[in-house]
């Protein structure tokens, strides 16, 4: 059971891996709003950030190393893969500690699978977000690479 809770995450992880390298510069810099929202980069540094906050609460431990991104930061593709990678390092850690009882380790009150489906939801909701603004302002990821991130099962 952990090596699938644990796959599941990891795939969550490999496909924001795979959207990045997949989005052009001018695409990171998109944006929709017009009031000073987050731009595609944003989305991304927003994603690692709501894992350290998430860890801060429910593992301290392990969010203590992890720096977050100032608000309407817009960090560049590289910066993005080291944090994002270091932060589901440690959101794996935590999951693990979870199933396996380790102290100071809390998911949330409805179980692991809840707490790994609302991590998971969190990031499938902004990754729609960003292939809906990068299709919007003309930086659309090639066909091949949006249905990409759909094939879980080669990811």
């Amino acid at each position: 059971m952990l090596d699938d809770l644990l796959e599941a995450w990891r795939t969550n992880h490999r496909i924001t891996l795979y959207l990045i390298d997949h989005i052009g510069d001018d695409g990171m810099s998109s944006t929709l709003s017009k009031h000073g929202g987050r731009d595609v980069a944003g989305q991304f540094a927003h994603m690692h950030n709501v894992r350290v906050w998430h860890l801060q609460k429910r593992a301290k431990d392990l969010a203590t190393p992890l720096a977050t991104f100032e608000t309407k930061t817009s960090p560049g593709k590289g910066e993005l893969k080291e944090a994002l990678s270091a932060s589901s390092g440690a959101v794996e850690s935590f999951l693990a500690g979870v199933l396996s009882g380790e102290p100071k380790r809390r998911g949330f009150k409805k179980g692991i699978f809840t707490t790994l489906s609302y991590l998971i939801a969190h990031e499938s909701h902004h990754r729609g977000s960003i292939l809906l603004t990068l299709k919007t302002s003309g930086h659309a990821l090639d066909r091949k690479a949006a249905y990409a991130i759909w094939g879980w099962d080669q990811m």
